[in-house]
């Protein structure tokens, strides 16, 4: 018995609506994944420079302890993401700050990015836009840490630091829906506080 012209017609149609809505199945799947990773959530990590030599006055680089940090620095946030690292390093164009991140820099094969810590507010909002869903390092001063902090929307009641304080490892994760988190760690030699007389 043979198949009249009219089924075999049908047969097609059916077959190509079916494949016509998995190609536009797999077309919307493949966007809404491309969508949600474009929106991943930003990971900031802060530190401030490792202890600094007292000499030269003007710029001075690290002491033995501070490379000993920033050694550990690096031990620390080499594997922060057991895929790829950290995806990019900011420091201040002053030594002891960008001797604190080249450990990191050179184990990552990544360049170290100068911002102006003159305007922390645009700085930070560019770091987040170019950086959109990756971990960035920045390494700042003791005074200028917990400001680049409040300035992205996250916690303004980062405590200051202590002009001695050097082991504090800010992570700000900034999700494209919802509440910026501010997580504090401590790494390397701890800080102890000198009591006031």
């Amino acid at each position: 018995m043979q198949k009249s012209k009219s089924d075999i017609d049908r047969r097609r149609r059916r077959r190509r609506r079916r494949i016509q809505v998995v190609i536009i199945y797999s077309a919307i799947a493949v966007g809404l994944a491309w969508f949600f990773e474009l929106q991943a959530t930003t990971t900031v990590i802060f530190v401030r420079h490792a202890e600094k030599a007292l000499v030269p006055t003007d710029d001075p680089g690290l002491n033995e302890a501070g490379k000993r940090r920033a050694a550990e620095l690096a031990r620390q946030l080499v594997d922060a993401d057991v895929v790829a690292g950290v995806d990019a390093i900011y420091s201040t164009a002053y030594r002891r700050t960008e001797e604190t991140v080249q450990p990191v820099a050179t184990a990552l094969g990544l360049p170290i990015t100068s911002y102006d810590v003159s305007n922390t507010a645009t700085i930070m909002d560019e770091i987040v836009k170019e950086h959109k869903g990756k971990i960035v390092l920045v390494v700042g001063h003791s005074n200028t840490v917990p400001a680049l902090i409040g300035n992205m929307g996250a916690s303004k009641k980062v405590p200051e630091i202590d002009e001695n304080e050097y082991d504090n490892i800010y992570v700000v994760s900034i999700p494209w829906f919802g509440k910026t988190k501010t997580i504090r760690l401590r790494y390397g030699a701890p800080y102890v506080p000198i009591p006031a007389d």
